[in-house]
């Protein structure tokens, strides 16, 4: 009998993240089961798509695995998630069935770790300043401020999916990398390329800091007022990973005393206010959670989700798994 594979996304998801030659991959791997309909996906649609499944593709929009609507696949074997986070979607019914659950979070953290390289090329570069000075008729004006990718100090905090992805991409590069990750060893980091230190050391000492920790508790501010003060002057701050994690009135205070840069992704909340100072001070670069995959980058989380599926139809390791038991810590 052909093993049935639900994939539980609305419409729309469905189209950005599978191309016509994913979905003919899919359907050589069994008989898939998609929305037709547009609209949000409820969870009586989704138990209804999911009644006898082998293997469920969830991304986002999709409503919580619970007991409802996992008791209608009693023989499910396998979740991928299409997207990053599986927190909405794991519930402790899923923990409870031991459900496998994969996640295409490193392709998403690649996304970012590309997006922090860029910002941290271009800020380096003053190439904002640079820009705006050559509109204004000041050609090169601040070209006696231009920094290169050499012999500079890089704080990473987080060594993560998208913090990893970071750290590989330094390695092209004669720069000293600093990671604080309180999850990873010493010999880990060290692997990476890099050296692990405390968060004080690394505000201190970078000439750039990339924030790539996850949004939980334990990092709520954690980029705080008495941290801010520690960085150097013309440093860099850059966040790709949640706005929760820095004390933003106590950047506004640095940046506004213009010692600093920042480049942000991400807010808290988002999008900010109209009259936010983070639009309108002159060295912060405000971009609305691009960081990520969005547009033709989404169809790298569908070919993460076909290649899992074929990895897994054929008994070999699957790249996503996560690990449930640490689902406090991550992202």
């Amino acid at each position: 009998m052909e093993r049935k594979i639900a994939l539980l996304m609305d419409r729309d998801n469905l189209e950005s993240l599978f191309d016509s030659l994913h979905r003919q991959r899919l359907n050589r791997l069994g008989n898939v089961v998609t929305v037709t309909e547009p609209g949000a996906l409820t969870p009586q649609k989704s138990a209804e798509l999911i009644r006898g499944a082998e293997i469920v593709v969830t991304s986002w929009g999709c409503p919580p695995l619970d007991a409802a609507i996992l008791e209608q696949a009693p023989d499910l074997g396998l979740i991928v998630h299409a997207a990053g986070t599986v927190k909405r979607i794991v519930t402790p019914d899923v923990i409870a069935r031991d459900i496998p659950v994969s996640s295409a979070n490193s392709e998403l953290g690649r996304r970012v770790a590309e997006t922090a390289l860029g910002l941290t090329i271009v800020s380096l570069k003053h190439i904002w300043q640079l820009a705006r000075d050559s509109r204004e008729g000041e050609f090169g004006r601040n070209r006696h401020r231009v920094k290169e990718m050499y012999g500079i100090t890089v704080g990473v905090i987080g060594a993560g999916q998208s913090g990893k992805h970071y750290l590989e991409l330094l390695r092209h590069f004669r720069v000293r990398a600093l990671v604080y990750d309180p999850g990873q060893t010493e010999e880990q980091i060290r692997e990476l390329g890099a050296v692990k230190t405390s968060l004080e050391d690394l505000m201190r000492e970078s000439d750039v800091v990339s924030v790539h920790a996850p949004a939980i508790q334990a990092t709520n501010n954690m980029i705080n007022a008495p941290l801010l003060k520690m960085m150097k002057d013309d440093a860099i701050l850059i966040n790709t990973a949640r706005g929760s994690l820095i004390d933003e009135e106590a950047l506004v205070a640095e940046l506004s005393a213009g010692r600093l840069w920042a480049c942000l992704d991400v807010t808290n909340p988002e999008p900010t206010a109209l009259d936010h100072p983070f639009r309108s001070l002159p060295n912060v670069t405000l971009i609305p959670h691009v960081a990520g995959v969005v547009t033709n980058g989404l169809r790298s989380l569908g070919e993460f989700t076909v290649n899992e599926l074929e990895a897994f139809a054929e008994g070999r390791r699957l790249q996503g798994t996560v690990q449930l038991e640490k689902l406090h810590m991550l992202a």
